[in-house]
């Protein structure tokens, strides 16, 4: 036998939804490429900090160097993560919520690369050395958000039509 709990009135489950903070799902395309934007920008932006501090030549070295592995890493990992979050994001209702352009485990998966890149910037680790990944990450993160943006401004015009 089914049972709702009354909270104030209202039942269990109908104060949830209203707490959901539900979009329509082509939404979370464009919420899942502003994040990845800015994680990306403010990867490159403390890289480029970092850099700062070297001769132009040892800056492109770097710089093109951690483009290399960043178009290496996106081609042989990254699009297969993206693909499968644009598949995920297209199976949801078409009302979801807005937390959804993450996966569930994925938000733990941010919380570990924050702690792990916290720890590493106070390290005595130097920071040129920290900038290559730092870059890397953030070229893979940009590219990546285009592609959910694309997906984006598809959704919208598939609704439009």
């Amino acid at each position: 036998m089914l049972h709702t709990t009354r909270i104030m009135g209202e039942t269990k489950s109908s104060l949830i939804s209203k707490l959901n903070p539900a979009v329509p799902r082509y939404y979370l395309f464009g919420l899942a490429g502003a994040f990845w934007t800015f994680a990306g920008l403010l990867l490159c932006a403390r890289a480029i900090v970092w850099l700062n501090a070297f001769p132009l030549s040892i800056e492109l070295a770097l710089g093109t160097t951690s483009i290399a592995i960043a178009i290496v890493g996106y081609l042989y990992l990254f699009v297969k993560v993206v693909q499968k979050n644009i598949d995920r994001i297209g199976q949801l209702p078409e009302n979801a919520c807005m937390f959804a352009f993450i996966a569930w485990p994925g938000y733990f998966m941010i919380a570990l690369m924050i702690t792990i890149g916290i720890t590493l910037r106070n390290t005595s680790m130097p920071k040129y050395l920290l900038a290559v990944p730092y870059t890397a990450m953030g070229v893979i993160l940009l590219i990546g958000s285009a592609r959910f943006f694309r997906q984006f401004a598809a959704s919208m015009a598939h609704r439009k039509s």
